[in-house]
Formats: structure tokens, sequence, C-alpha cells
């Protein structure tokens, strides 16, 4: 009976360990190095483009965005809060690409396609977790959308195991995007206000919008 229960318990052990280096190999899989500076490009579906950084417009301006959502171009001086922030209403997409610049991972939801546990599901992947944002966002082309500066990912299933390798892969990781080292907290009153933020505005952009390139574009404060 000994001998039997050192057996269960050495197998025990070695599942255990067995697991826990299983779940290692799969993190480190997803973990950006020098070896392997942007792991995202092996997840199916991701959509990459080179925007320049640090275009800044004013809060009365537009961006005639080419994604929607968009994940790069010219943005607002300043940015939204992305330290772990769940906006319950849709955001001003200004805002939010600055975010990105800075490192943020944005996950973007229809609210018309995901609530219930499938919404509680992607909040917590967001929740107290720096560098990360999510908002509803009305109209999109599929319930689920991930943006990270130049990258974007759109998924069907709240469940879909890219979610997490997406945001592994790009929550500030160094090589990927433009400003390193930046905050994801809010500068305080009268810049950007994570209890009151700017809204969402679904109407096609105005004939004086900023275009991608930058024209139109305002000197800005921000980071």
């Amino acid at each position: 009976m000994l001998i039997g229960a050192v057996t269960v318990v050495v197998l025990l052990a070695v599942g255990v360990i067995g697991f826990a280096l299983m779940r290692e190999g799969e993190v480190s899989a997803w973990r950006p190095s020098d070896d392997n500076r942007d792991p995202s490009q092996a997840i199916p579906g991701v959509v990459t483009a080179e925007y320049a950084a640090q275009q800044h417009v004013t809060a009365q301006q537009r961006v005639a965005y080419d994604r929607s959502p968009p994940f790069g171009g010219p943005h607002d001086a300043y940015w939204a809060a992305c330290n772990g922030v769940v906006y319950p209403t849709p955001v001003r997409s200004e805002n939010m690409v600055h975010a990105l610049e800075h490192g943020a991972v944005w996950i973007a939801y229809d609210p018309a396609r995901v609530s219930g546990p499938a919404l509680q599901g992607l909040a917590a992947k967001v929740q107290g977790q720096d560098y990360t944002m999510m908002s509803p966002y009305p109209g999109l082309d599929q319930p689920i959308s991930l943006q990270s500066w130049n990258h974007e990912l759109k998924l069907a299933d709240p469940n879909d195991p890219r979610i997490d390798q997406f945001i592994s892969s790009l929550r500030q990781n160094q090589y990927t995007y433009p400003e390193v080292g930046a905050s994801c907290d809010a500068l305080g009153p009268g810049y950007f206000d994570p209890d009151n933020p700017p809204p969402f505005d679904p109407s096609p952009a105005p004939p004086d919008a900023v275009t991608m390139d930058g024209r139109g574009a305002a000197a800005g404060t921000g980071g």
C-alpha cells in the first residue's frame, strides 16, 4: 500500500510538472524576444499595416481612418486611459488610437452581439491589466476586434484562444509600438476623463477631416 501511495504521488507530481512546463511553453511561444520580435505574425487572421507615429489632432478634429476600428495613424494629443479600463460606452477613436501608440491592446466588441457571460469573460482579460482597455464599438463587422499599434485581429468567438495569443504577443511589445515607456494613466481633468470619455462618433468623417498621411493635423501637446 505504501509503494502504491508513493507511486500515485510521484505520478501526480510528474503530471503537475508536465502541465506547468507545457503551459510555460505555450506562453513562451507568444512572448516577444530578440529572436522573435513579433510573435503575432504566427496568429492566423492578424492584419498589419504601417502608420506614422506622433501625428496629433485637436479635440475638435476628426480623422478619416482607413480601418474600423482604427489601429494606427493620426490621433488625439491626449490618450485614452488604458490601465485596465473597461469602458461601458463607446469612446472616441482618436483617443483610443493614441493609447495604442503607448503599447496598449484595445478589445472592441459589438454590443449587439456580445453580452452576458461572453462580455464578462472578455472584461476579465482587461480588468486590472495595465496597457489593456476595452469598449463597445457599434456597427463592428465582427463580434470582436483586437487592436494594437499596426496590428488588428477580428474574431467571432469570445473564447477563441487567439485573443490571449494576441495580448501576450503585442501588449507592451517594445518592438512593435512607437512610444516605449509611455504611460497608460489618464493625465487628469481637462485632458481625458476615463469617467466621462469623449463619445465615439459613428458618422462618416467630414470633408475637413485629417487624412491618414497627417494632412491637417495640429501640433498637439500630448505624449
